[in-house]
């Protein structure tokens, strides 16, 4: 049966035309699968244990949520993959919606390593991406017009230059890290908090009496740091985060706001109640190891080190991911999993609004550390509020 109009997804048992599409748009995208080609099989608009098996590949490949279902952020990854840089023209055009791919991101890397894209590589042809190939394009001795087409790709390809990864896209954010001085005060952040998640914890919240939910904790942890912060002289933006659905709306007003850092901090739950601990994400490849945001990733390790040095938690790591909270507001970004709600212990932690403070303190703590100069940096656990307030004098 074809999916209702108004729920785009495509997941395990569904039929649909939509499903033989699917099917060739993942061989397209590089997985290569038994049974999956239209052609091999007797009925391919079902979406079968080979579709199922495909689309988690191409997620676990694309760092995104594996979950077998292709849902509008896998369908968007997808239709990003089926280009290759040289397949097709490429331009900016102003109030047009932006040419998205992978091709994209490869032109901005080679641009990038060329020395003349700052921007982040998020596979976006927007205006600075226009720019810069205006830019290479009048230093090839080509016609300026900003469109990444057949001349310019082969003159690319004829530079006699060694292309080797950088850090060359993050210049810009390293300014912005490091501009005035070390004081939070006018510093701008952005908040988040949870994914709108309807796990319900038999666990109640130790304050309120209330039972204990991903959007209480998380949103309780975030007004916490953002009261810390505010109180400290920086510029908060708290963005809501009360439906999933809504990510493209969370990252155009993360945009919008352009902070020099961009948190969202949430809860996990599994049907297996033993797991527990807390991670960090921020923008990158897991599949190469390649970070796309160095502040991202220094930010992401500096969190979960003061969170780990003042709690019990389980280490779970910082890890990479293609998410669109990470990748596409053009700013360093990173995500914060505070813990298990299916795990009784961890919620009980969890619902103790004492715990909660000290997450929320670690949080700007590390935040403080990020824009520390390296001769005024502490180790890990050692700095306390009084001295982030040391760095932050009231005037």
């Amino acid at each position: 049966m074809d999916n209702d109009a108004a729920d785009q997804s495509l997941r395990r048992s569904d039929t649909s035309r939509r499903v033989v599409a699917l099917r060739e748009r993942l061989l397209r995208a590089g997985i290569s699968m038994a049974y999956l080609a239209p052609d091999q099989v007797n009925d391919p608009t079902v979406f079968d244990d080979h579709v199922d098996a495909a689309v988690r590949t191409f997620q676990q490949n694309r760092g995104l949520m594996v979950d077998g279902v292709a849902g509008p952020e896998t369908l968007r990854a997808l239709g990003e993959a089926q280009y290759n840089l040289g397949d097709r023209p490429m331009f900016w055009q102003h109030g047009i919606d932006h040419t998205r791919g992978d091709d994209v991101s490869e032109l901005q890397r080679q641009l990038s390593y060329l020395g003349f894209y700052y921007g982040h590589i998020d596979g976006e042809f927007g205006e600075r991406t226009h720019l810069a190939v205006r830019e290479l394009q009048q230093n090839l001795g080509l016609e300026p017009t900003g469109v990444a087409d057949a001349p310019l790709i082969g003159a690319m390809a004829r530079v006699n230059r060694s292309i080797s990864p950088s850090h060359a896209f993050s210049l810009r954010d390293y300014e912005r890290l490091n501009e005035a001085s070390a004081a939070l005060k006018g510093r701008v952040v952005c908040l988040t908090a949870g994914r709108g998640t309807s796990f319900q914890s038999s666990v109640t919240d130790k304050a309120s009496g209330r039972p204990l939910t991903e959007k209480l904790v998380a949103s309780d942890v975030m007004r916490r740091v953002e009261s810390i912060l505010s109180g400290l002289g920086a510029k908060v933006t708290v963005v809501a985060a009360d439906d999933e659905k809504a990510v493209d709306n969370r990252v155009q007003l993360i945009r919008k706001v352009s902070p020099s850092l961009s948190i969202s901090i949430k809860c996990d739950s599994l049907d297996q109640p033993l797991a527990n601990g807390v991670s960090a994400f921020y923008w990158g490849k897991p599949e190469t190891g390649e970070i796309r945001s160095p502040i991202g990733h220094r930010a992401a390790e500096l969190v979960l080190k003061e969170v780990l040095a003042r709690t019990t938690a389980t280490d779970l790591g910082i890890h990479g991911r293609s998410w669109d909270i990470l990748r596409l507001t053009s700013i360093p970004s990173i995500q914060l999993d505070i813990g298990y709600l299916s795990n009784p212990d961890e919620a009980g932690r969890l619902a103790d609004p004492v715990f909660r403070q000290i997450l929320a303190d670690a949080i700007v703590i590390a935040i403080q550390r990020l824009y520390l100069l390296e001769e005024d940096d502490e180790p890990t656990g050692t700095l306390a509020l009084d001295d982030v307030r040391r760095f932050n004098p009231e005037r």
